[in-house]
């Protein structure tokens, strides 16, 4: 019975906070919108019985769904979302990777220190970050006003309100999702394969990329989906960052629900959305068990 209980807790969380939210979501997005509240119809009539439960199923229709396919901002908004994740993602990974590789290498009582620094931007509020490179990124901030003192340039640059804007505020928000998955597989590795491979006659940076690369993968792989999956779906930073002609499909989801508070077409995209994100959450989940079972 103990033992019953342990395992139904998690599946309980996942239907209370997962399932049932999807499902509600789902019956929105097959719903029509309506002057009510909720703005949307049909609505389950428990009194009125079974007849009036199939009455309710009746009434269900993928007219958002069809709808979603004759407009092209919404298509637009997915792939634009999708490359500006995979360029992001890229980024990071050509930041996080050098920085994950000098923690690893330095001296075993730096590490816990370099570890904090790492994790210490998320002990300031998201927003104050998102803001403060908005101050930075102006035309007035730090950046411009620091290139035009070096004499770089002659004029301020428009870096806020741009795509390059959204890009450097995902690399920076999600930069630690990174590093942490790459420096835990970089640290486990052990570096007498490095002295045999520089033995065998491999200099240091064939080494690096006949073993060292080789054995981080799994943390490569991790930190990517890490970085890629919530970035796809990003809000805040193209909202603060991003101009007008930033389209990515969670501000395309904000107005539909807040501004167009057209809910059943704002849960046919976030529906669609989720569809997405399925693949690489399936590709991350049987990357973690293939490193799990390497492990034992």
């Amino acid at each position: 019975m103990r033992r019953f209980a342990l395992i139904a807790v998690p599946y309980l969380w996942l239907l209370a906070l997962f399932l049932v939210p999807f499902l509600i979501v789902l019956k929105i997005s097959l719903s029509d919108i309506t002057l009510s509240i909720p703005p949307y119809s049909p609505k389950l009539d428990l009194s009125a019985g079974w007849a009036g439960f199939v009455e309710f199923i009746r009434a269900l229709d993928f007219e958002n769904y069809v709808f979603l396919t004759q407009d092209d901002l919404y298509w637009k908004a997915y792939l634009s979302s999708l490359w500006i994740a995979f360029v992001s993602t890229l980024i990071t990974l050509a930041v996080g990777y050098p920085i994950a590789y000098g923690m690893a290498r330095a001296a075993p009582e730096w590490r816990p220190t370099l570890l904090m620094l790492v994790i210490l931007p998320f002990w300031t509020s998201f927003l104050i970050r998102v803001y403060a490179w908005m101050g930075i990124l102006a035309n007035e901030g730090l950046l411009n006003q620091t290139l035009l003192a070096l004499g770089i340039i002659d004029s301020p640059l428009q870096i806020l309100n741009t795509t390059a804007a959204v890009q450097i505020g995902i690399v920076y928000t999600y930069l630690p999702f990174m590093i942490l998955p790459i420096y835990a597989t970089l640290e486990k590795m052990d570096e007498s394969l490095l002295e045999a491979a520089e033995v065998l006659g491999c200099s240091r940076l064939s080494a690096f990329w006949l073993v060292t690369f080789p054995l981080s993968r799994g943390g490569i792989i991790a930190g990517c989906f890490l970085v890629f999956i919530p970035a796809i779906g990003e809000f805040v930073i193209p909202s603060l960052l991003g101009g007008s002609d930033t389209l990515m499909i969670g501000k395309v989801l904000w107005e539909e629900f807040f501004s167009n508070r057209d809910w059943p077409v704002a849960s046919a995209v976030a529906i669609i959305l989720l569809a997405i994100l399925i693949i690489p959450i399936v590709l991350f989940q049987r990357n973690e068990q293939k490193e799990r079972e390497a492990g034992t």
